[in-house]
């Protein structure tokens, strides 16, 4: 490995100071399929000399034999590690890279060009304080360049370089390159990426990439690795009002609770009065503790452990903050939401929302506009597809602190996780609170759940039978309540059927409609069990996400699953309300089990096996159960 630096050879220790003391940036390459992105990186390690010997021989053997290059030095090759990246010559997932030059240190990520891999380029964004956007000279601006410049406008990079790419293939006209960059602004202006800087480059050929390149004298604007090492990356963290998350509590001993995390703004000293959200508790600061020794101050960027002079209940995911000019805290939001996952949104559906070392339970209550990147247009949408946009309105099961996106990044930017998966699904941003949030409180009753069940001599409980069509739910869910009011137990049953009679007979079967009928019965449910009802409910339920959320929203306990199983085969046999056969007919569309999924149970406290017991012995089964289990109270 060439040196980068002669003081590496001369005076290591005062090398290694320097290097300590270089400040960082974080960039992204992005920009459309085959632009050049993996070979600019590769490029600026090649110029950089952050390539050892041993792996430039592996690069010359590698583009021999898989490069593109015919031959040649296929820098791509550096970045692009993936075999199946290798085998088609396109990048997959996000590679970061790290390098640096006399005068600063870089960690670039290079991000996926194709639209399927749009969740990739949000990660590798979701750090960056600039971005190279790359154009292909011959293409100009695509769907692509125009998706990935209003991600990195959306995630707040305001540094932007629009490098256009081979221009060795257009003989390095000028009139290509200043039709691009004509082009390119025009979008750019809509969506607020109004200052940019455009350089003409080859990555392969190096040209205007650490040297001015000779084939554009027409050009007098920095070539890219200049303006890599001089973008001011602006610093207004330090300025606004102190935000630390609390990632850990930090307990080595009894005589020790400190709260470690990464200040995300501001500055905070000791004796600095702070307040814990989301409880509001007030303290002052003792000490700020660091691994070297304790600091008179410390600034957005470091992270430290904190203690407080009181004894205050702080845990992971609260944030500290400055006690005069807190952080809002709120439950209900309007937020920006890129979609990742396969499987579409259906607004309701409960997820976890991931912000900062904080989850909680999270819905989509609204989508308000789908956004197309091409054309910036706000479309109306029941549903969002893979790497789609759109405005929505979220609602969190507590109220959190936050900072607008915009503001802060860590106290604004959130993940949506599935709940049976654990994938991450989404990402978002959040804008502003909801007004409507302020305007509701919980109003307090004197009588408690508590009160209620016990003036019936009976625990609350929700007894979810579920299972295909023609299984025999409410068959056997009425010979419960049946048997259960011969026992002197008060009961309710709601049954699929009857509910979209009244509470639900606005609602279709669509998958989001779906999700929407079985949010208003857990809700419903949830009621009738701080009534002290025993609440029987019989709904195929197909989904386990809402089967899920209706048990967290009861207490521990109060859920009980009941699955029906009972083969598609034998369950179409029957057949009573003649539904199955309009489903293979074509005649009725989403039919579970037909056209549209069942998800069985993967942990029911029940399952009856409806091929061996009839519904009279299902339901005596159930009874016994909840008899064993102690559904009363001792009078």
């Amino acid at each position: 490995m060439a040196h980068q630096s002669a003081l590496i050879a001369e005076d290591i220790e005062a090398y290694l100071e320097a290097h300590q003391n270089k400040s960082l940036l974080r960039f992204i390459t992005c920009g459309s399929v085959d632009d050049g992105k993996s070979t600019l990186i590769g490029r600026l390690l090649y110029d950089s000399k952050m390539i050892f010997e041993d792996q430039m021989a592996a690069l010359e053997a590698d583009s021999k034999r898989v490069g593109t290059q015919g031959g040649a030095i296929d820098f791509a090759l550096l970045v692009d590690g993936l075999a199946a990246e290798r085998e088609q010559g396109i990048t997959i997932d996000v590679a970061y890279r790290f390098f640096s030059t006399d005068k600063r240190k870089f960690i670039v990520a290079d991000t996926p060009g194709h639209e399927q891999y749009t969740r990739n380029m949000v990660t590798g964004a979701s750090t960056a304080d600039a971005a190279v956007i790359l154009i292909d000279a011959r293409k100009g601006v695509l769907t692509q360049t125009r998706r990935h410049s209003y991600l990195v406008s959306l995630l707040g990079i305001r540094n932007v370089v629009l490098a256009v790419n081979k221009m060795d293939l257009v003989g390095w006209d000028q009139a290509t390159f200043d039709a691009i960059v004509a082009d390119y602004r025009a979008f750019a202006e809509k969506i607020g990426l109004s200052v940019f800087t455009p350089i003409p480059i080859s990555g392969l050929g190096g040209d205007n990439i650490a040297v001015r390149s000779e084939h554009t004298p027409w050009f007098d604007g920095p070539i890219l690795m200049d303006w890599l090492e001089s973008v001011e990356v602006e610093d207004s963290l330090q300025a606004q009002p102190f935000r630390m998350p609390v990632q850990w509590v930090n307990r080595p001993n009894l005589d020790f609770r400190g709260f470690s995390g990464q200040l995300a703004s501001g500055v905070v000293k000791p004796g600095d009065r702070v307040k814990v959200l989301p409880s509001g508790r007030e303290s002052r600061v003792a000490r700020i503790v660091t691994l070297p020794g304790d600091l008179d101050r410390a600034v957005a960027g470091q992270s430290v452990t904190i203690t407080l002079a009181d004894e205050v209940d702080v845990s992971r995911g609260d944030v500290l903050v400055a006690a005069d000019s807190p952080s809002a805290v709120a439950g209900q939001f309007e937020a920006t939401l890129v979609w990742m996952d396969d499987e579409p949104l259906p607004p309701g559906r409960s997820y976890l929302l991931k912000i900062g070392a904080r989850l909680v339970g999270a819905s989509v209550t609204e989508i308000k506009h789908r956004v197309n990147v091409n054309t910036l247009e706000h479309t109306a949408a029941k549903r969002l597809e893979l790497n789609e946009i759109a405005h929505v309105n979220i609602s969190l099961d507590q109220a959190i602190p936050f900072e607008a996106y915009a503001d802060n990044r860590d106290l604004g930017g959130f993940i949506l996780i599935d709940r049976i998966s654990n994938r991450t699904v989404g990402a978002g941003l959040l804008n502003f609170a909801l007004r409507r949030a302020d305007n509701i409180h919980w109003q307090h009753t004197d009588v408690s759940k508590a009160s209620r069940a016990a003036l019936k001599s009976q625990r609350g409980r929700v007894i979810w039978l579920t299972g295909l069509s023609g299984a025999g739910k409410s068959t056997i869910a009425n010979l419960v309540e049946k048997r259960l009011h011969a026992l002197g137990r008060h009961t309710y049953l709601l049954d699929g059927d009857n509910v979209r009679h009244g509470l639900n007979k606005d609602l279709g079967f669509t998958e989001e409609d779906r999700v929407e009928n079985i949010r208003r019965v857990a809700e419903v449910a949830k009621l009738m069990v701080d009534a002290g009802l025993i609440v029987l409910t019989a709904f195929i339920s197909p989904f386990r996400a809402e089967r899920q959320l209706a048990r967290e929203i009861l207490n521990e306990g109060e859920f009980v699953e009941v699955f029906v199983d009972t083969p598609l085969a034998v369950a179409e046999s029957r057949d009573v309300k003649g539904l199955y056969k309009k489903a293979r007919s074509g005649q009725l569309k989403n039919f579970t089990g037909i056209d549209s999924p069942y998800e069985a149970p993967e942990a029911a406290e029940l399952v009856i096996d409806t091929t061996k017991v009839d519904p009279v012995a299902a339901a005596e089964q159930i009874v016994a159960w909840l008899e064993g289990d102690e559904i009363s109270y001792e009078i």
